[in-house]
């Protein structure tokens, strides 16, 4: 199934020094591009004297959404080193921000090209890499008659639930693997039950 990826367990720094710049390098696991925007807010926050805030990510199991952004520094020196590291670690759902403190003497495109990238895996380096499959939400609605096979197909594919309400009828949102989404719709459609699926 092609709904695996790795990504890294908790967030983790790296710290390059040169000439007297500082790169410090955050990454974190990352699921949308909306939790990049709060993580690079809080950064740009808790680091507001720095000199740039230059940061990649890469999203999906199939690892079709990804961005550089070299916020500042010359062309292709920052944001794309910064990707190259997190594609050549195999990793998807990871944003890593570079934080520079300029030390007043200028690096050139190599020498930022090399201390951007080497922060980014000294950060990469420090992580626990944890393999996870990407997840859709199923929300069935159902009568109380279908509670009891209902309760069964959750039960036997192991689904967490992640919210409940049984008023007039029931509606359970469980969290499924994205490669089984469809078996599981139609199993619970043969239960004459109302299916949506979303992200």
């Amino acid at each position: 199934m092609e709904d695996k990826y790795r990504t890294i367990a908790a967030p983790t720094e790296g710290l390059y020094k040169e000439k007297g710049s500082k790169f410090i390098a955050k990454a974190y696991a990352v699921y949308s591009e909306d939790e990049v925007k709060e993580v690079l807010q809080a950064l740009r926050k808790e680091y507001f004297d720095a000199r740039h805030h230059c940061y990649a990510y890469l999203l999906g199991a199939d690892r079709a959404i990804y961005r550089a952004n070299d916020d500042g520094e010359p062309n292709h020196s920052a944001g794309d080193p910064i990707l190259g590291q997190i594609k050549s670690a195999g990793l998807s759902n990871v944003l890593v921000v570079v934080i520079r403190y300029f030390g007043g003497t200028k690096l050139g495109v190599s020498g930022l090209i090399h201390a951007y990238k080497t922060a980014t895996a000294e950060a990469l380096s420090q992580a626990d890499l944890i393999e996870r499959h990407e997840t859709s939400f199923l929300t069935i609605q159902f009568g109380y008659e279908q509670m009891n096979e209902v309760m069964k197909l959750v039960k036997d594919h192991e689904l967490p639930v992640r919210q409940q309400d049984f008023n007039l009828d029931c509606r359970l949102t469980l969290e499924a693997r994205k490669g089984l989404v469809p078996q599981l719709q139609e199993q619970f459609e043969k239960l004459e039950t109302r299916v949506v699926v979303s992200e």
